[in-house]
């Protein structure tokens, strides 16, 4: 047992790695809105329109949403500080090329830069917060972040307006450049690896897919407002098309880009929509309020970007405490009356732009801001609570990247209804203040729309979880056991017949593992070689060799000379040959059994006659289980009604 001072210094260094997570949160979020406010100035600088100078918002974006499954290979590929520094330095280098840009086309360069490092630094940030936060405490933690997220956004619009009030609008750039550098020392201080680090392969052509399939369609969503309809139409069709084609893919190669077995679960499924609903209510909002402001009600950058800022403020308030009601009480109430609290607004947000007042308007934006803290946060984390531990890294993807298309999709769609309302009244005869008025609030009105389909969704959330839980009871009601597919590990690091001894070392070291089963080509077992094997194989072939710790003291003279006989050996020499196995339906309580009575650290899960290995269950898992178990009863006793929750149950009720 760990003494309470080693305790202390272990949460020390968890609430620091958090920090540097929820700044690397909030760095990245706020870059996506920074110039939203200057996109005028940059305008007349390059002589650019509207349609084009977007795409410093939608096109980083983009990039970000492609990015973010290349962040979960490599997350597990490369060490977490080393990572986190590099996706930083992206943003550092991409604010000194837009900061210098001669032109539009280098500008929209340094930001597409600037997308790639926020597009790995989401899910790294939120993969950082899953690993050290405790189970118990991961609705504030995931609270914080939720409030980094919201902040982020909408915090860009009052600092750069405050900003353009005095200096030229690349001053922003070197602003986030010296920000970025900041986080950047600070993740070096304070990060170290959380991650399991083996050697996950990138699939270009998933990459590729991807890459095409979001493009295609943002492409397509972006100009069905201001350009052909027909190119719209190919560009989404394409999109569409491309994204089938990845899916497909995913199902079916070795290593894929992104897992789809969260999308299994409805709770994380409904999630996920939820705080994509809430973020297109905050992205869209924000790039309209100030275009709408500036344009139309004459208001400076700074006057413009202060309407914004008393719900900012608030709302990271609020942030942290909602994420603690959500872990006392869930969202059952919660998630529903967010959604509720910003339909109702943003409609008297659009009503009140029709009135000269400016302080009307912010006032009445303040409530709808505020509602969505009670949204992305209590909904993110009813998403990845409904995942295994397993699949969390996968369901972390997964979020992180519909914050980047909730962007776009807000973005483009708010200025798309807003350019296209305008522009029809304009043409029909009405004046341009008029006419922009209406293009406002159908924006609004777009927004209001979002939010009451997120009211729908968190009751359907609220039936689902209430499914899980009744599930449960009648399973622990009627005795029915668990079986090994709760518990195993699903990701099996596999030797083939024809490997040799030596390469089976080399994954063992790379994957940080004792041992791994032995496959025939079919998938059938053919056995299982540990270190240990390999370990007494020396003992009894080279007596005189020291043991395998000389190579860390110096002395492995003698040992190097008998590894190297382990080149020509192979694997099915040493494994051994009569495996236990349990069966895929096996119950957890057998399992438990096996382990014990055979004295074994892991056992293969196999499926059917033919025994194809389907994964691993570890007595490290089983312990796991039994801690977590407890830990709920506990909960539950703590809590008066003398029933526990699963570590990971979905906690909307």
């Amino acid at each position: 047992m760990s003494s309470p001072r080693a305790q202390q210094g272990t949460s020390r260094a968890a609430i620091g790695m958090i920090a540097v997570a929820a700044a690397a949160a909030f760095l990245a979020t706020f870059n996506e809105t920074f110039l939203n406010v200057a996109l005028t100035p940059i305008m007349l600088d390059f002589g650019v329109d509207v349609s084009v100078v977007q795409w410093l918002a939608t096109g980083y974006l983009l990039v970000a949403a492609v990015f973010v499954p290349v962040a979960n290979v490599l997350y597990h590929r490369f060490p977490t500080r080393g990572l986190f520094v590099a996706a930083v330095a992206l943003l550092v280098v991409g604010s000194v090329v837009g900061a210098l840009a001669p032109s539009f086309g280098v500008l929209l360069t340094g930001r597409l830069l600037q997308a790639a490092g926020t597009g790995l630094l989401t899910p790294i940030g939120m993969n950082i917060t899953l690993a050290v936060a405790p189970r118990e405490k991961l609705g504030l933690a995931m609270g914080v972040m939720a409030a980094m997220t919201t902040l982020g956004p909408s915090l860009a619009i009052v600092v750069s307006g405050a900003l353009l009030s005095a200096v030229p609008w690349t001053a922003l750039l070197w602003v986030f450049g010296a920000l970025s550098l900041l986080v950047l020392l600070t993740g070096a201080v304070l990060l170290r690896n959380v991650a399991e680090l083996g050697r996950p392969v990138l699939d270009v052509l998933s990459f590729v897919l991807v890459a095409v399939g979001l493009v295609g369609l943002l492409y397509g969503i972006s100009t069905a407002f201001s350009g052909s309809a027909l190119t719209a139409g190919v560009a989404a069709v394409i999109g569409v098309l491309a994204l089938v084609a990845f899916v497909v893919r995913q199902n079916r190669v070795e290593h894929p880009l992104l897992d789809l077995r969260p999308f299994r679960s409805t709770p994380f499924v409904l999630g996920v929509s939820m705080t994509m609903l809430g973020l297109f209510f905050v992205f869209a909002m924000n790039v309209v309020i100030p275009i709408f402001l500036q344009s139309v009600r004459g208001q400076d950058p700074l006057g413009a970007s202060l309407a914004l800022a008393p719900g900012i403020l608030l709302t990271v308030v609020l942030g942290p405490i909602v994420g603690r009601l959500f872990d006392r009480h869930g969202g059952r109430l919660m998630i529903p009356a967010g959604f509720a609290i910003m339909a109702v607004f943003a409609s008297l947000v659009g009503v009140a732009a029709g009135q000269d007042s400016v302080l009307l308007f912010a006032a009445l934006y303040v409530p709808a801001v505020l509602a969505t803290a009670l949204v992305i946060g209590p909904s993110q984390t009813f998403a990845l609570s409904s995942l295994d531990r397993e699949s969390s890294p996968h369901g972390v993807t997964v979020v992180a990247t519909s914050f980047q298309v909730a962007g776009c999709l807000g973005t483009s769609l708010a200025i798309g209804v807003f350019n296209a309302l305008t522009t029809r009244g304009v043409e029909g005869g009405t004046e341009l203040l008029d006419a922009s008025v209406v293009g406002f609030r159908g924006a609004a009105g777009l927004v209001a729309l979002v939010s009451v389909l997120g009211i729908v969704l968190a009751l359907a959330a609220g039936r689902a979880a209430r499914a899980a839980r009744t599930l449960r009871a009648a399973e622990e009601t009627t005795g029915q056991a668990r079986t090994v597919v709760d518990l195993m590990k699903t990701d099996v690091y596999a030797l083939s017949t024809e490997q040799n001894v030596l390469e089976a070392l080399q994954m063992f070291t790379e994957r940080g593992i004792s041992g791994a089963p032995v496959l025939h080509t079919d998938g059938s077992l053919a056995g299982f070689l540990s270190d240990g094997d390999v370990m007494r194989y020396l003992s009894a072939e080279h007596p005189s060799s020291t043991t395998i710790y000389s190579f860390a003291t110096g002395e492995s003279a003698d040992l190097e000379d008998a590894l190297a006989d382990l080149v020509s050996l192979p694997v099915v020499r040493l494994a051994t040959p009569d495996v236990v196995t349990v069966d895929e339906t096996a119950s957890v309580a057998d399992a438990v059994a096996v382990l014990s009575d055979k004295h074994l650290k892991k056992v293969p899960v196999v499926r059917g006659e033919h025994g194809e290995v389907v994964g691993i269950v570890s007595r490290s898992a089983v312990n796991r289980l039994a801690i977590s178990s407890y830990l709920a009863s506990r909960e539950g006793l703590a809590a008066g009604d003398g029933t526990g929750a699963t570590e990971r149950e979905p906690q909307l009720v």
